[in-house]
């Protein structure tokens, strides 16, 4: 039995794999015996049982999210939708790009039995505009598909219809945001939408929609091809299954693996990231892109699961580390990811569109030399209060404020330091200017 499903058909070369390779080493063998010998119920009940938690951050039960869409006549007249949201731009992150680019025939299984279960009859892949290269192979992939009949009317015979869709998004960081997302698809602009009503009863079009990451739904093969048990005993933790852990920073081999979930973080950085360049030292990372808090050296023997890495006061969002150095300033780090942010907002609401630049400007009297004491005491007030659950429309602006609080919780010595001594002792281009 296989102990690395999701990338099991990657090649060295970083070459796609097509419908024929694909079918070569099992594709779609699983679809076409759930479509044969599975109910849609049955299918929910094994996504259920297999624990599976979403890929995209937020680590919310899949199965328990897709119960919430209503079957059967209480669906009401209409189509149900599945999305893929595949609007990869946290920063730090680029998992779910070496499956769109390189195995792209496994996310439209997973998507293909998602949508069985769920009795969707139309299914997007709402896709980063600047991945082009995705772009072009998920196209051809879906051709293939089609030709090959596991897209279209009555697929496989079973009697089961499905129109898969690529769209390509604009590009905006609240298009990961899944109701923004949805808005962004109906051809609106790309606000999140307040809740309720949720998405799975009254989402695309007002119509039962289910929005997944491309990680999640390409578990989904998997779990119905070889069973719920099987895919529990894959993590070595508290959650089931593999996931793609990733590390960015001055490592001596950056890039993206695929693990079992509860995998230490000492393992990632050391055997699979080779451990710190010479000449660096480790001193903080943000476990899951750039959103999440920092955590510190004394936290690398934890594994990395969602509950233990919340239990630390982070988040292990996407998985994907952003490693600091301590040849890097810290302030210029989060001075950068709030940057990025503020350009992100959608700026529906006035915390995140004028509180994030303000952060931003504070920020860069620290690096100025220009910032005082008070400058501190107003960026603790500001990033408490912006960071807030419940004080923004979503949860942009409370993640974009995870590193600011959390490197002041940390590193606190550099803030006072920069204002001590009016300057940075950094000489690092981190800052982005």
């Amino acid at each position: 039995m296989i102990d690395r499903p999701l990338t099991q058909h990657l090649r060295q070369d970083g070459s796609p794999v097509f419908m024929t390779d694909y079918r070569g080493g099992g594709g779609y063998e699983g679809l076409r015996r759930v479509l044969a010998d599975s109910s849609p119920e049955d299918c929910l009940q094994q996504v259920k049982d297999s624990r599976l938690r979403g890929r995209g951050g937020a680590g919310f039960p899949t199965g328990m999210k897709w119960s919430f869409v209503p079957m059967g006549e209480k669906a009401g007249v209409g189509p149900k939708y599945l999305i893929a949201n595949a609007d990869e731009m946290e920063p730090g992150t680029f998992k779910d790009r070496i499956i769109l680019e390189q195995d792209p025939h496994q996310l439209i299984e997973g998507m293909i039995l998602a949508s069985y279960a769920l009795q969707a009859n139309v299914a997007y892949i709402f896709l980063r505009g600047e991945y082009t290269v995705a772009a072009e192979r998920i196209e051809t992939a879906i051709k293939e598909c089609y030709s090959a009949g596991y897209l279209g009317e009555n697929i496989q015979g079973s009697g089961y219809s499905l129109e898969l869709h690529l769209h390509r998004s604009a590009g905006r960081y609240i298009c990961g945001e899944e109701t923004a997302l949805i808005s962004a698809l109906e051809g609106k602009r790309a606000n999140p939408r307040p809740k309720p009503p949720f998405p799975q009863v009254s989402g695309l079009w007002g119509r039962p929609t289910i929005v997944n990451n491309v990680e999640t739904l390409c578990n989904i093969t998997h779990i119905l091809t070889h069973g719920a048990q099987w895919y529990q005993s894959l993590g070595i933790g508290q959650d089931s299954g593999t996931k793609l852990f990733g590390a960015s920073g001055n490592v001596n081999n950056p890039g993206c693996w695929e693990l079992p979930m509860g995998t230490p973080i000492r393992e990632i950085l050391e055997q699979h990231a080779g451990g710190m360049r010479e000449g660096y030292t480790l001193r903080g990372f943000l476990p899951g892109g750039g959103s999440t808090d920092f955590l510190t050296p004394d936290h690398l023997d934890l594994a990395m699961d969602y509950d233990v890495i919340g239990k630390a006061g982070s988040r292990m969002g996407t998985g994907t580390m952003i490693i600091l150095d301590d040849r890097h300033c810290p302030i210029a780090m989060v001075r950068n990811l709030s940057h990025f942010f503020a350009q992100e907002s959608c700026g529906f609401c006035t915390p995140c569109r004028d509180g994030i630049p303000w952060i931003v400007q504070l920020l860069d009297r620290f690096e100025s030399g220009q910032a005082t004491e008070a400058d501190l005491a107003l960026l603790e007030e500001k990033a408490r209060f912006i960071g807030g659950m419940g004080n923004t429309h979503c949860a942009l602006a409370p993640g974009a404020m995870e590193p600011v609080t959390s490197a002041l919780k940390y590193f606190r010595d550099d803030f006072e330091r920069h204002i001590h001594d009016g300057r940075c002792h950094y000489h690092s281009d981190v800052g982005g200017r």
